[in-house]
């Protein structure tokens, strides 16, 4: 049997990078998914790849579809039991250029959705003892990074609201954790590089490996890294461990 045998998993982001990672894990153990994006295409790549697995199209950033997200996926599994609020955009430019759309557009994408889809699944996540909330932030949620405020904002509001729900959900015997990734080897990580390519003149392999010595042990996380440990925070074995933000980037910030 596996640690989530039974267990209906909705997680944000679901089709590629991270969110494809974390899916692969939790199926493994049992899990059946519901996995939400913009994209119907690799969300539909990803149910079928993997068992038990329903594809839902919704925008985080909308109150309404997160309400008819949690609606799609009761029809496809029943309640949900756990929450991996991983869906997010990056986007850079230095502080004095980042216009008022812009900046709003990173709250709404980090912050507002993931508020937004743990409110509308929380009737289902705290009708027993056992729910869990896992929010995907990123050590951008616990330093700052230059030419990325509205980004580094958002995460570190991510963060803050982790830790309220977290006091807040307790005494119903929920956990909510974040997992704070360094950078992280996904397409955002590459569109980033491209970025940076294109302004700077520098490869995209010299990119991507300036990137990675932000991280600790100097090389870039892979995202069955980060899914590993959203799996044990997921598990009965992490039953005890609320309100943290575990940086996963190879050594100490």
């Amino acid at each position: 049997m596996g640690a989530l045998d039974g267990k209906h998993v909705l997680i944000t982001g679901g089709g590629t990078g991270i969110g494809a990672a974390i899916a692969r894990a939790l199926s493994k153990e049992g899990a059946k998914l519901s996995l939400v994006g913009r994209r119907q295409a690799p969300l539909d790549a990803m149910a079928k790849e993997l068992p038990r697995t329903a594809a839902i199209v919704a925008d985080i950033t909308s109150d309404a579809d997160c309400a008819a997200m949690v609606i799609a996926a009761n029809k496809a599994h029943g309640a949900i039991d756990i929450v991996i609020a991983n869906a997010g955009a990056a986007s850079s430019a230095p502080a004095g250029q980042i216009d008022l759309k812009t900046w709003q557009a990173a709250i709404d994408v980090n912050l507002t959705g993931a508020f937004l889809t743990a409110g509308a699944a929380l009737p289902d996540v705290t009708r027993a003892p056992g729910g869990r909330i896992v929010f995907i932030a990123s050590t951008a949620g616990l330093k700052g990074y230059p030419y990325v405020a509205a980004y580094v904002a958002a995460k570190h509001g991510v963060v803050g609201l982790m830790k309220a729900l977290s006091i807040e959900l307790a005494p119903k015997g929920i956990t909510v954790n974040a997992v704070c990734p360094g950078f992280t080897d996904t397409p955002l990580l590459d569109a980033a590089a491209t970025k940076i390519s294109a302004k700077t003149g520098r490869s995209a392999d010299d990119s991507r490996a300036a990137l990675a010595k932000d991280n600790a042990h100097g090389r870039l996380i892979q995202p069955e890294e980060v899914a590993a440990t959203v799996l044990w925070l997921c598990s009965p074995a992490a039953s005890s461990i609320n309100g943290q933000a575990i940086a996963v980037t190879g050594g100490p910030l």
